[in-house]
């Protein structure tokens, strides 16, 4: 037990020292191998068992998938349809936006394509209506969070394969915790947009009077220039819901793929890709055989980092496996308390530090064989700590030293540290936090709908 510990404190020492992540975990496998009887060769072989797994290869075509969203159009079209139908309430855009990251999460399966496609698009939009720079990043960047939450879920698919839980059950958990969120991110934006200023709102507002004067000076009766102003808008609304019908079909194939028994969800990755692919060359025309190859050689650069990392992450958390590690974390916390609302806290609080230190994916290799056993001593259902697990990570994607959500949003948007430092704490403490508290503490939350349809 003491080795496991000076090991886990290397780790995070490591991590904390900004050392690449094969090289952090690397280290720590060494450091097991030298101070106890687990093979290093071992573990390897066993380590490429696994990556050869077909479950695993749904993460890379999903964030395959998601950059071709970014970049054949989609995003914008749903943006657009979003902003007619809804575009006249006062705070819309922020909605629009927490909408369509939860919309895209349902497409690509990551959090990082909803900042990606759905900030650059947005954020002029919103600072023309008025929203601080500051906050709209913080909007856009903590609803991206929804993209791990709304199935299909990267993080999701780890945690199903290393479980042995139904991955199908693991999406369906995060469906409740994923739509509160939407409505208390939507909630508090609508409460907030209040106090910002509203004068390019208003001219928005004052739009369609215009048009009327205009007519009105011109010799044409105001009750016909509005009524012309009138069908103008529905023909637009109507040509607006056509040229989105596409990427509104995605999800829907999707996911009613995956949940009809048609495709697994590696080949429900495999098909949000190629559709993404199709729409973009044919229907919507923005990808072009150079942006093709860009977006290709770029993903595939990704994955091969990411599926480094998994890799050591994989026998670093097999190494504890074998030294017998779950079973001495039951043993300590049966000996300090047998109080499941005590452990369930102490596990949550362990797990937003862990979500600090590291990403959501490198989290959920390590720490979920581990804690299981844990949760399912006390009574915890693996399906629910799945929604657990994956709502405390997301979050991490928030919080530094880690916060890779954030640091993306700032690049992407422009936008420096201490302007969107506060919303985001205010979104974490008033949405997450308590979505967090429900999903731990009150199962049906998460449960119901996987007991629905009978997982």
């Amino acid at each position: 037990m003491i080795v496991l510990i000076l090991d886990f404190i290397l780790l995070v020492v490591l991590l904390i020292l900004g050392l690449p992540l094969p090289f952090c975990f690397g280290g720590a496998i060494i450091f097991v191998a030298l101070f106890t009887n687990v093979s290093i060769k071992g573990l390897i072989l066993w380590g490429f068992s696994q990556m050869i797994s077909p479950t695993l290869l749904a993460g890379p075509i999903f964030i395959y998938a998601g950059t071709l969203i970014s970049e054949s159009g989609i995003a914008n079209k749903l943006i657009d349809l979003a902003k007619v139908f809804v575009g006249r309430i006062k705070g819309s855009l922020g909605v629009i936006s927490v909408v369509t990251c939860g919309f895209i999460g349902a497409i690509s399966g990551s959090g990082f394509t909803g900042i990606a496609a759905v900030g650059p698009a947005l954020l002029p939009r919103m600072l023309e209506d008025g929203y601080p720079k500051g906050y709209t990043t913080a909007l856009i960047t903590c609803s991206t969070v929804l993209g791990v939450l709304i199935p299909p879920s990267i993080t999701q698919i780890l945690y199903g394969w290393l479980t042995g839980t139904s991955i199908l059950a693991c999406f369906l958990s995060t469906v409740g915790p994923g739509v509160l969120l939407i409505v208390l991110l939507s909630i508090i934006n609508l409460i907030d947009i209040r106090r910002f200023s509203s004068s390019a709102h208003k001219t928005k507002f004052a739009k369609a009077d215009a048009i009327a004067l205009s007519a009105n000076k011109n010799g044409i009766e105001t009750k016909d220039a509005i009524t012309f102003s009138i069908n103008e808008k529905n023909q637009s609304k109507l040509h607006t819901f056509r040229i989105a019908i596409p990427g509104l079909m995605m999800p829907i194939i999707i996911l009613g793929g995956i949940y009809g028994g048609v495709f697994t969800p590696t080949e429900a990755a495999a098909v949000a890709a190629i559709v993404a692919m199709f729409i973009g060359f044919v229907f919507y025309k923005q990808l072009k055989i150079s942006k093709l190859f860009y977006v290709t050689r770029n993903t595939a650069t990704s994955i091969g980092a990411i599926f480094t990392m998994i890799f050591f992450c994989l026998i670093l958390s097999q190494a504890f496996v074998l030294l017998r590690m779950p079973q001495q974390i039951i043993e300590v916390f049966m000996n300090f308390t047998d109080n499941k609302i005590v452990v369930l806290l102490i596990v949550n609080v362990f797990l937003i530090f862990v979500g600090m230190i590291v990403n959501d994916g490198t989290a959920i290799i390590l720490l979920a064989p581990l804690l299981l056993p844990l949760m399912v001593n006390f009574g915890v259902s693996p399906v629910q700590f799945a929604a657990i697990m994956v709502l405390n990570l997301g979050m991490g994607g928030l919080t530094p030293p880690y916060a890779s959500l954030v640091y993306l949003g700032m690049r992407i948007c422009d936008c420096k540290f201490e302007e969107m430092a506060g919303p985001v704490f205010r979104f974490i403490l008033l949405a997450f936090l308590p979505v967090l508290i429900l999903t731990t503490y009150w199962p049906p939350l998460t449960l119901w709908l996987p007991n629905l349809l009978g997982y």
